[in-house]
């Protein structure tokens, strides 16, 4: 169970945060949890769960460990932070900021070359689940990008379904929805690295998941947990979501 928390929070916010999270997941042994904040929160948070089963991630990274690149963050960087985890090829890293196949493949393999773990993100836009092409989406975003690890490598990632029309909008794909969606990733994986790496990679649902739908979610078997944006900003909120 993955929190994306966007640009929101401060360092102060951040602490409070954990402050009342912490508490309410102490028992949570079901699952792996993970929070990534902005970069500027993640001292704060690495520091806050110091000791804890909760995880900490960036949201993006730069492929170059260092150099003139101005206002990037490098996958080195963020591990000297105590971060474990990185988003890469989320949809609005995708819609706003010109992220492609081919860039979320450098991303990757720079998260991996620095010891993180890369969540990377496919999804289609509304108007490609209208035209009934979410499967041919997955495959050309699959093959264009994590599709160009090794199976080394390939293991070490978690992918993340984010249907771009149900991010932020309260519009959530059905259970069903998402298990087909999750269905025919694992069927680009299995035809790709082999029916083991097929059944072994976990695949995240994220679209406006909240504690009133994950439930119905979770009992997909397709489903293997979550990544969650706005209702992880609240400590109840994504406490509730854990322990569905």
């Amino acid at each position: 169970m993955a929190g994306n928390w966007k640009m929101y929070k401060t360092p102060a916010e951040t602490k409070a945060f954990f402050d009342g999270f912490l508490p309410l997941v102490a028992e949570s042994k079901h699952c792996e949890v993970a929070i990534c904040p902005p970069f500027v929160n993640i001292p704060t948070a690495v520091e806050a769960t110091r000791g804890t089963r909760v995880g900490v991630g960036a949201q993006n990274l730069y492929w170059k460990n260092e150099g003139a690149f101005t206002g990037e963050i490098s996958g080195p960087m963020i591990k000297a932070t105590g971060a474990e985890w990185v988003i890469i090829g989320h949809s609005e890293r995708r819609q706003y900021f010109g992220e492609t196949d081919a860039t979320v493949l450098d991303r990757t393999k720079a998260a991996l070359a620095a010891g993180l773990r890369p969540i990377v993100c496919v999804g289609e836009r509304l108007e490609e689940r209208e035209a009934s092409q979410t499967e041919a989406v997955l495959a050309e975003q699959f093959n264009g990008g994590i599709a160009g690890l090794d199976a080394e490598s390939f293991a070490k990632i978690v992918i993340a379904y984010e249907p771009v029309w149900a991010i932020g909008t309260g519009k959530t794909a059905t259970p069903d929805m998402a298990a087909d969606a999750h269905r025919a990733i694992r069927a680009l994986v299995t035809a790709k690295f082999g029916a083991e790496a097929g059944a072994a990679v976990r695949i995240l649902y994220g679209g406006s998941v909240k504690p009133d739908n994950v439930k119905n979610l979770m009992a997909q078997p397709e489903i293997d947990g979550a990544l969650v944006g706005g209702a992880s900003l609240e400590a109840g909120s994504f406490a509730s979501i854990v322990n569905f």
